[in-house]
């Protein structure tokens, strides 16, 4: 299945079915009168997140939801029917833009979430809603409210706990396969990775966090340089970035330095995350380039890096319980300090 982040669609919503002009005339029952029904709402469009959903393909191929319009009154005093919604299901993590794509309408952080995007317009009244003292049979209905009609934009934003950056040939998508069941496209060539990649990693039946490889960035991308910074949306909500930096290149500072400025150029709270560091592909360096590299690293970044490799596998357990440790404090298991937090009972302890 292809992925698809971000998509424009146009939605209306149902017209209000209109009101019904008739009158009772049953033989041998007297003093007949107006008994026109009111007309059905139109239908309204809904929003909703749904699990098993990572791409908005489905809005490539049809871009015009419309709902039903309302079913108009009869006589006998018959309402019509309401008009049948839309509901457009999307993935958990999909925001709903305005058309001017800056504006957020809605959030769908959540699965589960549904939201009335467009309301049906109300059904007309039927002439028995105009009977009177002095207008005892009225010969006028209402006809129906027209429905609501607007364009928006859908933008997905993964939800993941912890992202991965990185210049292209970093290692990112060998890492991902090395500690989760993704299998993304693996190649000795820049940009390898054309779209985000999640994977689910198991350190325990009770430590799992789901982790997001996104393309890689290069120097210029916050102005569009190479894939550009789109993808990077995709590790806004994560707890920590995983900053993969491949070891076998000459300058690892310059390395950082690029992945950094393009991190604060981008914004969003993306710089202010915390960065877990990491020398990736070690197995391919001697002992003495290995500590090299890594000093420089430390005196630029101020850390000293976790030393890894997606091949062999060395150093990868000590990298995801550090970001394993970063999860726990975004979900409140435990406090800055690294003191476990208990869960209030509600209603206080009982025994």
């Amino acid at each position: 299945m292809k992925f698809l982040d971000q998509a424009k669609i146009y939605i209306r919503s149902g017209n209000g079915g209109a009101g019904s002009v008739s009158f009772r005339r049953e033989k041998f029952i007297p003093n007949g009168g107006p008994d026109g029904g009111d007309g059905g709402k139109g239908g309204d469009v809904w929003v909703e997140s749904a699990d098993g959903l990572n791409t908005l393909i489905d809005f490539r191929y049809q871009q015009h939801f419309k709902a039903a319009t309302g079913n108009h009154g009869q006589g006998r005093q018959m309402h019509g029917a309401k008009g049948e919604d839309v509901v457009l299901r999307v993935p958990v993590g999909t925001q709903v833009l305005d058309e001017d794509k800056e504006t957020v309408l809605v959030d769908l952080d959540e699965p589960g979430m549904k939201v009335k995007l467009l309301s049906g317009g109300n059904g007309g009244w039927g002439n028995t809603r105009f009977k009177g003292p002095v207008n005892q049979a009225p010969r006028h209905a209402n006809p129906g409210q027209e429905g609501q009609e607007r364009w928006i934009w859908l933008r997905l934003k993964l939800i993941a706990d912890i992202g991965l950056a990185g210049l292209p040939n970093a290692g990112k998508s060998t890492f991902l396969s090395a500690v989760s069941a993704a299998r993304p496209k693996v190649a000795d060539y820049p940009f390898t990775t054309l779209t985000p990649n999640l994977g689910m990693v198991d350190l325990s039946p009770s430590e799992r966090f789901v982790i997001a490889d996104i393309p890689g960035l290069i120097e210029g991308a916050s102005e569009g340089a190479g894939l550009g910074t789109r993808f990077l949306g995709h590790v806004e909500r994560s707890a920590s970035l995983i900053h993969l930096i491949d070891g076998t290149q000459d300058d690892v500072v310059e390395a950082y330095r690029i992945i950094r400025g393009e991190l604060e150029a981008y914004g969003e709270g993306l710089a202010d995350k915390v960065e877990i560091l990491a020398l990736n592909k070690i197995d391919a360096l001697t002992p003495e380039a290995r500590e090299e590299k890594a000093a420089e690293l430390e005196a630029v970044a101020g850390r000293r890096p976790y030393l890894v490799s997606g091949v062999s596998g060395e150093g990868v357990t000590e990298l995801l319980r550090a970001a394993w440790a970063e999860v726990k404090k975004t979900r409140g298991e435990v406090s800055d300090e690294g003191e476990h937090v208990i869960p209030e009972t509600p209603g206080g302890w009982q025994p």
